[in-house]
């Protein structure tokens, strides 16, 4: 009989709760760039329910939050995660940056077709959300191989049915990476036709840009016209200014932006808060050189001529774009054949191979290493003033451009565990670049709005319950360029659909994420 009681008590505690989450005295920090006010937020099932005076309220769960910040999760519009997803379903080094969804298929480069990937990713328990879009790179290269040339009307034609099954796989819109090969090979006017499509199913156009070097504004105006001509939203991502020369020229380059929203282009920019980039040693290569893949350039090199070239214009990329002046600023962030030479920088290694350290022998130390399959690289060769500059921009808003890594392989960019924590701990409590809900803004409802994602990004009722809270005072990111395998500190919770999965400041074994899909899904 007593027993019996007890379960009659229960059962009455549980038909009598409001919420299943109830969030208490935070400081809300809605996503829309408001002002943040005091007030508690409770969650049902996987919605927010309620916010307000909610202290009379009842939950399965309660959070005290005096002295956080109650945010929206932070979206992450520019990532490469759909290797390491499987890995690591869990993405712990974006859940632990406050990061509840993040964005695939950046740079021209995507699984194709997508209604395979989005059905596996559907089958894993994903500890956060997931979206992708379709790579321009990747559909040419199905079409036309690695081929420098333009392409036939026929070729165009697949290449937008391609377009379109994606678009109605569930893909948010089409990347291009103009500076990779095969995206490097693309008129313009091609990319204008596959765009077309995209945005005729609801989705935009997000773009590493052919330079951003010394050409970078003209870059800058082929990504507006991609748009303009397109008729869709086009975004110029991961902006930074490469190399010294060129130092400044975000002034400029802000300002087509900004000229071409006031004539009605609707262009956007994302962001990440780092001097220096990474991509693979490739980068330092003429595209030319790269066309038809790994044994043409082999055939290349072996010819003393185009060598000769090919090495002459690796040497001028060292010393003037990417390689920022000294090839020590070209440090290996993972040589898959060669694990020895992570963390090491071009100038070691050029030394290491008895050679003295200068532009002609770091470029010959590049060819060695692409001739073996090639690295990972990190590239110091951004100012603080620009990252700063295009921060503050209005639209700008802040993506990573990171993975995620298996913890303690390789030495990568910090970006794929410190972005967001870097945001609010160096660029807002400590330099002031940006005001709180400014960042808040741009990591959540910014990119929201920019995707079609209305279901989530803001804290409002009806809305999906992403919400992080985070220590102002503390939150900060850890992971350096020599230390890079540390989580950022700080985020307190982190709940996604509903579902804490940082509960306390501890990674739980709670995996509400979901496959998002596009507006064209059919």
């Amino acid at each position: 009989m007593r027993i019996f009681a007890v379960g009659l008590l229960v059962c009455s505690a549980l038909l009598g709760q409001d919420f299943d989450v109830l969030i208490r005295g935070g400081k809300i920090v809605d996503g829309t760039g408001s002002f943040w006010y005091y007030a508690d937020l409770g969650i049902r099932g996987d919605s927010i329910a309620a916010i307000g005076l909610l202290r009379d309220k009842a939950a399965k769960t309660t959070i005290e939050a005096k002295g956080l910040v109650v945010a929206p999760g932070f979206i992450d519009i520019h990532t490469h995660s759909r290797i390491g997803i499987f890995r690591h379903p869990e993405a712990e080094n974006y859940l632990r940056q406050g990061v509840t969804t993040v964005i695939e298929g950046n740079d021209g480069s995507s699984p194709l077709p997508l209604a395979p990937f989005l059905e596996r990713l559907s089958k894993t328990p994903l500890g956060l959300n997931f979206a992708s879009f379709v790579g321009q790179g990747s559909i040419r290269q199905e079409v036309m191989g690695l081929a420098a040339r333009k392409s036939t009307a026929g070729e165009v034609a697949k290449m937008k049915d391609i377009v379109k099954q994606a678009m109605l796989d569930g893909a948010f819109g089409m990347s291009t990476g103009l500076f990779y090969v095969p995206g490097n090979f693309t008129p313009m006017e091609e990319v204008v036709e596959l765009a077309k499509v995209a945005g005729e199913y609801g989705g935009m156009h997000i773009s590493h840009m052919r330079s951003e070097g010394d050409k970078v504004l003209d870059a800058v105006a082929e990504t507006i016209r991609i748009g303009e001509e397109g008729h869709l939203p086009t975004q110029v991502t991961h902006h930074k200014i490469i190399g010294a020369a060129s130092w400044g020229k975000s002034t400029d380059s802000l300002a087509l932006i900004e000229a071409a929203r006031a004539r009605g282009v609707d262009v956007t920019v994302d962001a990440y808060p780092y001097t220096a980039s990474s991509t693979g040693t490739a980068a330092m290569f003429p595209q030319l050189a790269l066309e038809g893949g790994q044994k043409a350039l082999l055939e290349r090199l072996a010819a003393p001529e185009r060598r000769a070239e090919i090495k002459a214009e690796i040497a001028r990329r060292i010393q003037f774009d990417r390689g920022g002046g000294d090839p020590k600023n070209v440090v290996m962030a993972s040589c898959g054949f060669d694990h020895a030479l992570d963390g090491k920088s071009l100038a070691e290694i050029t030394k290491d191979r008895n050679r003295v350290v200068n532009f002609a022998n770091a470029a010959e130390t590049a060819i060695e290493l692409q001739s073996q399959g090639g690295c990972s690289a990190i590239y110091h060769a951004i100012s603080e003033e620009d990252v700063e500059r295009i921060l503050r921009y209005p639209f700008t808003m802040v993506g990573s451009d990171g993975e995620i890594p298996t913890l303690g392989a390789g030495v990568p960019h910090p970006r794929s565990y410190g972005t967001f924590a870097r945001v609010l701990g160096r660029y807002v409590r400590e330099r002031k670049t940006i005001t709180l809900e400014d960042a808040v803004h741009k990591m959540s409802g910014l990119p929201a709005v920019r995707l079609r994602m209305f279901d989530r990004g803001f804290l409002l009722p009806g809305l999906k319950a992403d919400v992080v809270l985070f220590d102002p005072a503390t939150v900060a990111d850890r992971a350096t360029f020599e230390k890079p395998h540390q989580y950022a500190v700080g985020f307190r919770w982190v709940i996604v659909n509903g579902t804490p999965v940082i509960a306390d400041g501890k990674l739980n074994a709670a995996r509400p994420g979901r496959v998002l899909y596009g507006p064209a899904k059919k």
